[in-house]
């Protein structure tokens, strides 16, 4: 199944995933208490994570790193402002999210978007590969926002449909719609891309 995605898709095989492990928390309420060296931890957790998701929205790892790290450096300033009942993850997407509407309102109109090579076997197949990547990101990127979220979680960083809920603060139900209006959207684009 795997294959069968990257291929169609063009996803990354590399799975994305958060731990569930729960202490977050602790983790928060160390920091707090002066422990800062526990923010490391949260940054070794949602690094990867959060980072895909920025280079999904922003269609740059340049501008990604920069808006993964600035969500870091605001939540580990807003730190006290975190809810211990409410998932970390969540908290810190919202944030990430601020960024790469920040980031995109801030960007210069026209510049262009850098797209990620694999390394395959063949010129041929290596320039097919960069013209398939810039199709999906430039069709992710053409979503309205509330589109590209659901996608971005749901397919880049493998969230569930609860979780993704959770992160965006609606009910399952318009996930799973706007989960297949995104889909819908990007085959339309992207067969009239062909």
């Amino acid at each position: 199944m795997s294959e069968v995605r990257d291929t169609v898709t063009n996803f990354s095989s590399g799975r994305v995933y958060v731990s569930q492990d729960g202490d977050d928390a602790a983790f928060v309420r160390r920091c707090l208490d002066g422990d800062t060296a526990s923010f490391g931890h949260i940054v070794d957790r949602y690094q990867r994570v959060l980072f895909t998701v920025a280079v999904r929205m922003l269609g740059s790892e340049d501008e990604a790193t920069d808006a993964t790290q600035n969500a870091f450096i605001k939540a580990y300033r807003k730190l006290d402002g975190f809810d211990p009942a409410q998932r970390f993850f969540g908290w810190i997407y919202r944030i990430l999210v601020n960024e790469c509407l920040n980031a995109r309102r801030d960007r210069r109109w026209g510049e262009p978007i850098t797209a990620e090579l694999a390394t395959v076997e063949s010129p041929a197949d290596v320039l097919e590969s960069a013209e398939r990547r810039r199709r999906v990101q430039s069709a992710i990127l053409a979503l309205p926002l509330d589109y590209r979220e659901v996608i971005v979680l749901r397919h880049f960083a493998e969230q569930s449909y609860d979780e993704i809920a959770e992160a965006l603060g609606i009910p399952s139900r318009i996930v799973k719609s706007r989960l297949y209006t995104a889909r819908q959207r990007l085959a339309q684009m992207l067969l009239g891309c062909k």
